[in-house]
């Protein structure tokens, strides 16, 4: 800590300025407007997530009011609209803060609204990216890489490494309502270090794939009865040059995608029935965490969750408490998906590798695969609802 530069006091050189109010620029000035923002909403009854520590939560009676913090941009909703506006009044007289009405636009995320569906896109954010890279009017194409190919280190250095961190950090901000490409993108960045010519053309093919779907984005139904159900998937030893197996897992509430993941493994596997039942473990940790989140929010869903894999070696493991040989050397940790099982909070079922949807996560597919896996996770068109009149 030094004296800032115009008022340095001569007879105390050595002393600091002693902070009174944090300003915009100043590293305390986050933490310090979280402070106080949290304090103000435990006084008036909300509660911090444990879950989310940047999620509050008002529970009164039937009342149930939800807000969402993400530095000075705020997002408040619950079931009781009297109560909303007597609380944005009181926000009001608090901090300077605008009300911008309906929730449209927030962080690059666009919202649009039917009478049953909930629509999320990134159509401006998507065709920035496409300006960036000067492909706006390039073709489209109808699958992000094709089935044969595979992602390695062989190739030319690409002379501009910065401008591939560049495109390649804004595709993975596209996967928030983009999961279909989350594989090719979680391959492209695993090169970010030494990016060669032949990555950065698989950039570009991710992002002519963009230019035909520009307009997609993901869609939420109403569900009467929601329920947690989600797909493992894992495709065995799939890299070349490390033998490490790709993962993926997609997690639905109410058939509504609400969680997903393409990532590599950090260990090699020994057999696909130990990389799968690893898999497991990684989507039986996330559906926990969805679990507390929703028993915080008051809609946990009665039914106990249910993990779908297309690995009936690893189901054997996750559901029997027998140690065999071939299983002693994994680690304890990912026993924990073992213990959900028998105690009742887990259950595990198989799948056809077919209706596997999660394959999507850990391989690229054929256009027809690919194109029903897409819509099974609702990544699609805004819908449309024509009204008579």
């Amino acid at each position: 800590m030094e004296q800032p530069p115009g008022f340095l006091d001569s007879k105390y050189p050595s002393h600091v300025c002693w902070l009174k109010k944090a300003l915009y620029g100043l590293k305390q000035a986050p933490r310090a407007w979280f402070q106080r923002l949290s304090v103000f909403l435990v006084q008036h009854g909300f509660q911090c997530s444990r879950a989310d520590p940047f999620l509050f939560i008002y529970k009164h009676a039937s009342c149930v009011l939800y807000l969402l913090v993400y530095v000075d941009d705020i997002i408040l909703t619950g079931n009781n609209s009297s109560k909303i506006s007597d609380f944005i009044t009181r926000l009001h007289k608090e901090f300077s803060i605008k009300d911008l009405g309906k929730l449209s636009y927030f962080l690059g995320l666009e919202i649009s609204y039917t009478e049953y569906d909930l629509f999320l896109s990134q159509t401006k954010y998507a065709h920035d990216i496409l300006v960036r890279a000067q492909l706006l009017d390039s073709k489209p194409i109808a699958t992000p890489f094709p089935t044969a190919a595979s992602f390695t280190t062989d190739g030319h250095p690409y002379d501009d490494p910065t401008y591939y961190h560049s495109l390649v950090g804004a595709l993975q901000y596209l996967t928030i309502t983009r999961p279909n490409i989350s594989y090719v993108v979680n391959q492209v960045s695993q090169f970010l270090h030494t990016p060669t010519i032949d990555h950065f053309q698989d950039v570009k093919r991710i992002i002519r794939y963009i230019k035909g779907t520009m307009h997609y984005g993901l869609t939420f139904y109403h569900s009467p009865k929601p329920s947690l159900l989600g797909y493992s998937d894992v495709d065995w030893a799939c890299c070349i040059e490390t033998r490490r197996s790709t993962y993926g897992y997609s997690i639905f509430l109410g058939g509504n995608l609400v969680s997903w993941s393409a990532k590599k493994q950090p260990t090699v596997a020994r057999s696909s029935c130990e990389s799968e039942y690893r898999a497991l473990e990684n989507t039986a940790t996330e559906i926990v965490w969805i679990t507390h989140l929703l028993r915080e929010l008051y809609i946990l869903p009665p039914d106990r969750p249910t993990i779908m894999c297309d690995n009936k070696s690893a189901l054997i493991l996750s559901q029997s408490p027998v140690s065999h040989k071939r299983s002693k050397h994994i680690d304890i940790d990912y026993h924990f998906v073992r213990e959900l099982v028998s105690s009742g909070k887990l259950y595990t079922k198989f799948v056809p590798t077919h209706l596997q949807l999660s394959d999507i996560f850990t391989k690229s597919l054929p256009r027809p695969l690919f194109e029903s896996f897409r819509t099974k996770l609702h990544v699609g068109v805004p819908p449309i609802r024509l009204r008579g009149y």
